[in-house]
Parts: structure tokens; sequence; C-alpha cells
């Protein structure tokens, strides 16, 4: 039987509940989900990429069927290089459609072999996103609810709170 993979590509910066449940809602579906960390050379991230690989690592930490990597580049090049023919991206809203649909366009142009799934965030984190939590944890609100424990160490320990 031949194993179905997806990659989950972003920046994570930090992974939040709506991206977890984004991925265990994916194994579902798939045999394995490579969540694949960007390199995104326009954005200032709060964290290195090591330390989201290793947030996402612990957070999945008893899940075998979750890989994390760290990428640069085009992600139909990863894609590629790794022998996946299928991304998984989560629609929080119908912005989020419009830009998902761009890119899984010109995914589709760069290597047309390039399928994408998209599921639906559950409704308790349509409203959520990373930019979001670092602000509500910059100011010393509590974000328990909308990220897994390590992140919220990992905030607290990045914002002194």
């Amino acid at each position: 039987m031949t194993q179905r993979a997806a990659v989950y590509p972003g920046s994570f910066d930090p992974i939040t509940l709506g991206h977890v449940d984004l991925v265990r809602r994916g194994l579902s579906l798939f045999d394995e989900i490579v969540v694949a960390v960007a390199i995104n050379s326009a954005k200032h991230t709060l964290f290195s990429l090591d330390e989201r690989v290793e947030l996402i690592r612990r957070t999945f930490a008893d899940e075998p069927r979750v890989r994390v990597t760290g990428f640069e580049g085009l992600l139909v090049d990863y894609l590629q290089q790794n022998g996946i023919g299928t991304l998984l991206r989560g629609l929080r809203a119908i912005s989020d459609f419009d830009y998902e649909f761009q890119i899984s366009q010109m995914n589709r142009a760069l290597c047309p072999e390039v399928d994408t799934v998209f599921l639906m965030t559950g409704s308790q984190y349509f409203y959520l996103s990373s930019s979001v939590i670092k602000e509500v944890a910059r100011f010393g609100g509590d974000v328990s609810a909308w990220v897994p424990e390590p992140v919220q160490a990992a905030l607290a320990g990045k914002f002194g709170n």
C-alpha cells in the first residue's frame, strides 16, 4: 500500500492550537504529515527556525506520523525533492481562500503534479493567528487557550512574563 503524505507549510511563529487542530484532523486523511517550517526573509520572526521546529516537534511528540522540517525556497521544489505531491492548507475566512487559491494555482503552474487540500479551521479558531497570539503575550495576556504548552512557556521566556 502506498503511503499518502501531505506537507503542511507555514512560518508557524508560533504554532497555535488552530494549526495543531488542522494537523490532527489531516491525519485522518493522510498517513503522514510533514510540517514544513518556512524561512521567509521578508518576515521578521519572534522565534528562530530552530526554535519553531523544536516547539512543533515537542507539540507533536505523541504523534509519530508527524514529521517537522525547515525549508527555504520554493515550496514546489521542496515537494519535488521530498517526493510529496500534496499540500495541506487551512482556511479561516473568505480572505484566506482568495490568497490560498492564488498560491495553489501558482504552485500547479510551477509543478502540475501538486495538489492542495483545504480544510476549514475549527470554528473555535477562526479568529486566531500567530500575530494576535504574539501581541496578547507581549502585553502579558493569557494565551493558554490558544497555544500548546511548549509555546506558552517559550512566549513567557521571550516576553519575560
